[in-house]
């Protein structure tokens, strides 16, 4: 075991070493992955690798960089070093200190750096990230090798023979991959790029306030908590537009914001540059802002107070932005009403969308401030509804029946063709004019913040199935999404393709 932990080593002092090795004449080679799974395939990528040169390094992506979805990587960093360096061809292992292998490439400088044959076709590579390495390589004077050995797959051994996945999700995944490959379905993501889309919806302000329990006040029958420091992040229909944003160039949003306290300037500061934002100002209210005071250790919400005005927004407001509608709405693609029942969607604005917009997709949401009042039912019709159980009940008046009843007397009082239903660690029931039902159970229960998942479901399953994605794709790629969405603190960040792309392939391998 000294021999192993001898050959683990930092990687700065690897690129000192390295250019010691050099000095003396010899050819330095390095290989570069996450190496998960440890399989016949690393190991003949290694020895074909040390052929090209006389030591062979390997770096590792750190665990916080395996951007694979929940529950990857298997083992952590420490443990997949330990077991590159157990084998004999390997001389020295390092973990990377950076997202990529580029600035590892430029540290070590080695004479060769080798990938495998599944990288031989730059194109096909997800991330893109090849490129940038063999710039990385070629900047440093060195050459890119593709080794030509058998390959196998990490994630598809994991997936078949650890326990990585519920019964249910097995079973789903084993037949979804029968009719869907990785590629086929990041496939329907590049027919999104050129598209043309609105979203409409009350802008949000989401405050954490993290604070430190104290206990119960010695005085009084209150919990005291020390205040440590607060973050900001742009919620409801902000949100919405910058998780499309990511992934569709044309993007506007039209929205509603307090003539006081408005944050229009952090707004348009920390937005995604991308969104065409057209902001309407409505005098003498706050913009919506909810605080929640949590404890940073586990994110356990112990309180949340909302600054809002949850009035109709006045005629004349509402006027200016009719008009806007009736003028723009009809010229996109996919119009993306996001409802959080803090005033902007009057019936007259949900008119004119209905009749205006190519292919409409909604959520109307139901929340503390709005509990009940805010039902989708006062959409007549849509092309596509994504909502929650709950709110899917309250729409309806029916708490008990199974939910394809519930779905169904959804059908028979909204015309919408199109309906998917979240649920939460249950994953989620969608129900197609075209295919019927269809169930997809939840692909992780690894949770750190169930706030804004929802949303970034709707916000890329709504532009999918617009541009006519299989039902049943499009409502796994929800779950995708909504299992990388919950992994993020609030709104701290918004869902991007690479992530997104690799957790998709990581599933269906």
């Amino acid at each position: 075991m000294e021999k192993i932990y001898n050959k683990i080593i930092d990687v700065e002092k690897l690129g000192k070493l390295c250019s010691g090795l050099k000095g003396k004449g010899k050819k330095v080679v390095q290989c570069h992955g996450v190496f998960d799974l440890l399989h016949p395939g690393h190991i003949y990528h290694f020895k074909a690798a040390k052929k090209k040169g006389d030591v062979l390094i390997v770096t590792v992506t750190p665990d916080e960089y395996v951007n694979k979805g929940p529950g990857r990587p298997i083992f952590n960093h420490r443990l997949r070093a330990e077991s590159i360096a157990a084998i004999e061809c390997v001389d020295y292992v390092a973990v990377n200190k950076w997202p990529t292998a580029v600035e590892a490439i430029k540290l070590l400088r080695p004479d060769v750096y080798a990938k495998g044959r599944d990288y031989l076709r730059k194109e096909e590579d997800i991330t893109g990230k090849i490129y940038e390495e063999e710039e990385a390589v070629k900047s440093i004077g060195g050459m890119i090798h593709f080794t030509d050995e058998a390959t196998f797959s990490s994630s598809n051994l994991i997936n078949m023979h650890f326990n990585v996945f519920p019964d249910e999700t097995r079973e789903f995944l084993t037949k979804f991959r029968k009719k869907h490959s990785a590629e086929s379905v990041i496939g329907y993501f590049k027919k999104l790029k050129d598209m043309k889309i609105l979203v409409i919806g009350d802008a949000i302000i989401d405050e954490y306030h993290y604070c430190a329990g104290m206990g119960k006040s010695q005085k009084n029958n209150i919990i005291a908590a020390k205040y440590l420091y607060k973050e900001a992040f742009n919620g409801g229909s902000l949100a919405v537009a910058s998780h499309i944003a990511n992934f569709c160039d044309n993007v506007e949003l039209v929205t509603v914001l307090g003539g006081s306290n408005s944050y229009e300037d952090f707004i348009k500061s920390t937005i995604n540059k991308d969104i065409k934002l057209k902001v309407f100002h409505r005098e003498n209210v706050p913009t919506t802002v909810k605080q929640r005071f949590l404890d940073p250790s586990f994110l356990g919400k112990m309180l949340e107070i909302c600054h809002l005005d949850d009035n109709m927004i006045p005629q004349t407001l509402e006027a200016k932005i009719d008009k806007y509608l009736k003028e723009k709405a009809a010229s996109y693609d996919l119009v993306i009403v996001a409802d959080f029942g803090h005033g902007l969607m009057t019936e007259k604005l949900i008119k004119t969308v209905c009749r205006e917009a190519k292919f409409l997709a909604v959520n109307a949401q139901t929340n503390s401030a709005n509990n009940g009042f805010n039902l989708v039912i006062k959409y007549p019709r849509a092309d596509y509804i994504c909502i929650d159980e709950p709110e899917l009940r309250l729409a309806v008046h029916d708490k008990y029946s199974n939910l394809e009843d519930a779905i169904s007397r959804l059908v028979k009082t909204v015309d919408c063709p199109n309906i998917i239903i979240t649920r939460g660690h249950r994953g989620s029931m969608g129900y197609s004019k075209k295919s019927g039902f269809t169930s997809v159970p939840v692909f992780s229960k690894e949770i750190v913040d169930t706030v804004g998942a929802g949303d970034a479901f709707l916000s890329l399953t709504a532009p999918l199935l617009s541009r006519g994605t299989p039902f049943e794709v499009v409502n796994f790629v929800g779950n995708a999404v909504g299992a990388l969405a919950v992994l993020i603190v609030g709104n701290r960040s918004f869902i991007e393709p690479v992530p997104l792309h690799k957790y998709i392939t990581t599933l269906l391998k």
